[in-house]
């Protein structure tokens, strides 16, 4: 995607199982875990990230001496700043202790508050809360009893944040923010809380000579995460999968009951891992694909503090499951061994529209990609394209025979697609940019055309995007280089089915009016005389509110329903056609009916369908519509209700 978005967050979980002397001995790293987790991140920082973090608990140390710590950073490159932070502490501790061995493991588990046993990383990836420190995970709740502190990190976004904030009201709270984090912290604090009172009275009873000290270790041997979590989560509608480590160092990561975000994991007897992505998870600690598992739908994997004992549980009843497939599509890294074969499958299927486009002209039509996520759909689709070249070639010599020449022969069976690198991003430049100010005029710096390679107004040329959201830097930009070129035409596909409905799971793409096929749609609307579809649309999701039924039907497919996706695309062309633009321009997208062929196992198409998973997608879509009829300026994930 040539444009800006922003990704969901990136997770990550690890949890050593043996004592620190162990990976001293074994690796030469006391801080094993510590290093693992620098990688581990960074493998899972695709683009965009505005803010990372780091919380760690300590499973064995005397009262007085720090059992947890948290760092947090927003400072670009944040996560790279993050790891000066930690490192810089270490350097201190080089000069306070300059006799010290600075690999010991017992020195570091005294001094060093990052030497941990179990720790929980985070990429944030801003939605619709401010840049701010206080907005980066993990976010903590922290309280002199450990079995009562939690440190907690997510990738998720709930639907439902009124409603969360209203029972936690009706709890007698006072939520300091009104954000989805603070309403999921203070809810799994709440039960947590509720599960140390109960273990208490419990406990208590069965042994009533014991001490609250010895009362508090035998807590944190009973606490039952799953109970707690399950309890928090009863209310919850979105798409998530967070992490959490209470402060007596019970871990857990658990994902949604619809599998919207995706979530792997490994263990042996060293250590257990759990995070975002596969490929990062192979990657960083030498693992074959096959060894890592995919943790279940409404499931939770938890690890004892004391015992190590790992569960992996259903903590509510799993749903249809409707893993996104966007995130495949994009967000993901492609060597991932799946989601490589998905993206050369997006790319094979769309030839038969791009051929289409093309008038089937292939000797006179030069192929390229932008931008470089783009390459993998890229290889698919040239190779979709030399199979349909060898059908032909096939065809022609079985018509003809004996009467071709050799020499037509054999530049019959040399013909192959025309491959060019049209457009070439400059890789010390960046065009993810926090302002679209200056977005525009940054991206015809970044990216160099390369003249020369197409024969001029006798040449089409096909370039190939992983998908178009909004079209703003096609429209800016990216149109106005490769015009330059001179080609007798520009066909841009996307390998992504249209966008037309906003994101409510973890993505920035909640405004509806933002969307390039919404805004085709209207103006087909507009240019056909429907316009009563519109005031239509309106007044059944303004009744569907008033009757608190948001989110029974996602109305705004009813704007899509008069037209055919071959229609939406070229209005799509026109609008983002600069003005006087002096080449053709023709945008293919991925027919939606290709997607379950290219991608079975991730069937979360709502971005392309308005098929939500949950009723919160239905309720975020209809609140979008009703917010740009009215002309609210804002995001839809919050209805208020005060």
């Amino acid at each position: 995607m040539s444009e800006q978005i922003k990704h969901e967050c990136g997770i990550g979980l690890i949890r050593l199982l043996k004592p620190m002397k162990y990976y001293q001995v074994k690796y030469g790293n006391s801080l094993w875990g510590l290093s693992k987790m620098y990688i581990l991140l960074e493998k899972m920082r695709n683009r965009g990230q505005d803010g990372a973090g780091l919380g760690c608990v300590k499973l064995n140390v005397p009262p007085g001496v720090r059992y947890h710590a948290r760092a947090r950073e927003i400072e670009s490159p944040p996560l790279n700043n993050l790891f000066k932070k930690i490192e810089s502490r270490r350097k201190e501790l080089r000069l306070k202790f300059p006799k010290e061995d600075n690999n010991n493991p017992e020195f570091l588990n005294e001094h060093y508050e990052f030497a941990a046993d179990v720790y929980l990383g985070h990429l944030r990836y801003g939605t619709h809360s401010s840049n701010s420190i206080d907005a980066c995970h993990p976010v903590s709740r922290i309280s002199n009893w450990r079995n009562r502190s939690l440190l907690l990190a997510g990738n998720f976004n709930m639907t439902n944040v009124d409603e969360l904030i209203a029972k936690l009201l009706e709890l007698g709270q006072h939520p300091r923010h009104s954000t989805d984090t603070e309403t999921v912290l203070e809810k799994i604090g709440h039960f947590l809380d509720e599960e140390n009172k109960e273990l208490y009275t419990q406990l208590k009873e069965k042994y009533p000579e014991d001490t609250d000290l010895e009362i508090a270790f035998k807590i944190s041997e009973n606490l039952d995460i799953r109970k707690i979590f399950s309890s928090s989560a009863k209310a919850w509608d979105g798409g998530y999968v967070m992490g959490g480590i209470v402060g007596n160092g019970d871990a857990f990561i658990a994902r949604d009951p619809n599998g919207i975000r995706p979530c792997f994991y490994y263990y042996n007897e060293e250590f257990l891992v759990a995070a975002s992505e596969r490929a990062a998870i192979s990657t960083v600690f030498g693992l074959q694909p096959e060894e890592i598992s995919e943790l279940p739908p409404a499931h939770i994997l938890s690890v004892k503090a004391l015992s190590n004992e790992i569960k992996i549980q259903p903590f509510t009843e799993a749903r249809e499951k409707r893993s996104c497939s966007f995130e495949r599509i994009y967000f993901s890294r492609g060597t991932d061994k799946d989601i490589y074969t998905e993206r050369k499958d997006l790319g094979r299927h769309v030839v038969p529209n791009v051929l289409k486009a093309i008038d089937y002209d292939v000797d006179n039509t030069v192929f390229s990609f932008i931008p470089n996520t783009a390459e993998i759909a890229f290889q698919g689709l040239i190779e979709g394209l030399q199979q349909f070249m060898d059908d032909h070639k096939v065809q022609k010599i079985r018509s003809m025979g004996s009467e071709m020449s050799l020499e037509a022969l054999s530049e019959l069976i040399h013909k192959k697609p025309r491959v060019e690198r049209a457009v070439i991003k400059d890789v010390k430049m960046r065009t993810f940019i926090a302002t679209d100010d200056s977005r525009s005029d940054l991206v015809s710096m970044v990216y160099d055309t390369t003249p020369g390679i197409l024969r001029p107004g006798i040449d089409n040329l096909v370039c190939i995007d992983d998908s178009i959201v909004r079209g703003t830097t096609l429209n800016e930009s990216i149109l106005k280089m490769l015009a330059r070129l001179n080609p007798k035409k520009i066909i841009i596909v996307s390998s992504a089915p249209q966008i037309r409905y906003p994101d409510c799971y973890g993505i920035d793409m909640s405004r509806i009016d933002k969307l390039i096929a919404f805004n085709a749609a209207i103006d087909l609307i507009y240019e056909r005389n429907m316009h009563s579809l519109i005031h239509q649309t309106y007044d059944t999701i303004r009744e569907l509110k008033a009757n608190n039924l948001l989110h029974t039907r996602n109305v705004v497919q009813d704007i899509y329903a008069p037209f055919s996706e071959e229609e939406i695309s070229d209005k799509i062309a026109q609008i983002l056609k600069p003005k006087g633009f002096p080449v053709p321009v023709q945008i293919v997208y991925q027919p939606l009916s290709n997607l379950p062929m290219s991608i079975p196992n991730h069937t979360g198409d709502w971005y392309f369908s308005g098929n939500y998973p949950t009723p919160g997608g239905n309720r975020v879509s209809n609140q979008s519509f009703l917010n740009y009829y009215d002309k609210i300026d804002g995001r839809a994930y919050q209805i208020p209700m005060f």
